[in-house]
C-alpha cells in the first residue's frame, strides 16, 4: 500500500513533503527496533534473533550484514560521545557499551542489589549522561519474574553512577530530549501518553506533565521517538508515526505498511527518518533536520 497521511493540521506539510514515501529498504527480520546512524550506515536491532544488524547503501544497492550476535536480545541503541555503541539488552538485563576492542562491558545491570527488568531505550545528553527506560517486556518474553516491583527511568552519570529518577510508570518506553535539552520526553506505552519532565542542572527530573495523549482506536502504543532541530517530535504510536509540534499538538500521522516501533535520523544531512517496523526497515525524506547522534 502507498504511504498515507492522517493530517490534522496544515503545518504537517511544513515537515512532511506531500509526495513523501516510506521506502522499504530491507526486510525479512522478526522484529526490528533501536535504529541509530553511524559511519555512513544504520545499526538496528532484530530482537528475537538476538542480533544487531548493519544496513548500508552503495552505488550497487542496499546491503545488510550482522554487526553483532548474540546481542543479548538488544532493543534500543545509541552512541556515546566517543562513538561507542550503547545497547539496551533484554535477555542480559543490562545497559552495555562496546569498547574499542569490540567487547561489550556492563554499564548497569542492577539497582540496589536487584536485577534490572529489561532496559528498553536509551539517550545520551551533551554532558555524557545516559538516560534509559526499564519496562518488563524482555523479562516477560523470557517467562521470568522481575526482581524489581517498579518500572523505572534511570540515569548513569559520566562517572558511572546509576540513579533512579522516576518509578511510577506502567511501561516506560521511548525517550528523547527536546532540542534545548531542558526537557526530557518519556512515553508510557500502557497509558498511551508522553510525559515531559524538566531537566535540572544536575540531570535529575522534576515537574512532569502529560505532554501529549496518544490514545487511539488503532493498534499500537507510543514507542520510539526522535526530535528535530526545531523541537518537533516524531513518535511511533497507534497506526503509524505521530508528528507533534513543540507545544505537543498532534499535526498528523505517517502511515505505512507495517506498525512502526522506532525511528532515527540519518544520512549526510540528517533529513532522512529511518523507521524500524516489524519485519522491515523503511526510510522517508522530510523537510526538516534531525538532531545528530551523538548530540
Amino acid at each position: 500500500m502507498a504511504t498515507k497521511f492522517d493530517v490534522r493540521n496544515p503545518a504537517f506539510f511544513d515537515l512532511v513533503p506531500r509526495d513523501a514515501e516510506l521506502e522499504r529498504v530491507a526486510g525479512g527480520f522478526q522484529f526490528t527496533e533501536g535504529p541509530v546512524w553511524r559511519d555512513g550506515g544504520l545499526l538496528f536491532s532484530d530482537i528475537p534473533n538476538s542480533r544487531t544488524v548493519r544496513w548500508q547503501e552503495s552505488p550497487e544497492g542496499f546491503s545488510v550484514s550482522t554487526y553483532r550476535t548474540p546481542s543479548g536480545n538488544a532493543n534500543g541503541l545509541t552512541l556515546d560521545h566517543q562513538g561507542r555503541l550503547i545497547s539496551c539488552e533484554h535477555s542480559a538485563r543490562r545497559v552495555s557499551r562496546e569498547e574499542t576492542d569490540g567487547m561489550f562491558t556492563t554499564l548497569a545491570d542492577s539497582y540496589q542489589g536487584k536485577k534490572l527488568n529489561s532496559p528498553n531505550d536509551v539517550v545520551v545528553s551533551t554532558d555524557g549522561t545516559l538516560y534509559f527506560t526499564d519496562p518488563p517486556y524482555g523479562v516477560e518474553d523470557l517467562g521470568q519474574e522481575p526482581d524489581l516491583d517498579f518500572r523505572g527511568v534511570y540515569m548513569i552519570t559520566p562517572d558511572g553512577v546509576l540513579h533512579l529518577l522516576v518509578d511510577d510508570f506502567d511501561r516506560p518506553n521511548g525517550l528523547a530530549f527536546a532540542s534545548d535539552e531542558r526537557t526530557l520526553y518519556v512515553n508510557d506505552s500502557r497509558r498511551r501518553h508522553i510525559r515531559a519532565f524538566v531537566v535540572r542542572d544536575d540531570g535529575t527530573l522534576h515537574n512532569y506533565r502529560v505532554w501529549t495523549d496518544m490514545s487511539s482506536s488503532d493498534d499500537g502504543s507510543p514507542d520510539g521517538m526522535k526530535v528535530d532541530t526545531a523541537g518537533n517530535v516524531f513518535c511511533t504510536g497507534p497506526g503509524g508515526i505521530w508528528v507533534m509540534n513543540p507545544a505537543g499538538h498532534v499535526l498528523g500521522r505517517i502511515i505505512g505498511d507495517e506498525q512502526p516501533a522506532n525511528v532515527a535520523w540519518g544520512e549526510a544531512d540528517w533529513s532522512t527518518l529511518f523507521v524500524t517496523a516489524r519485519t522491515g526497515l523503511y526510510r522517508i525524506r522530510l523537510n526538516t533536520t534531525g538532531i545528530p547522534v551523538p548530540r
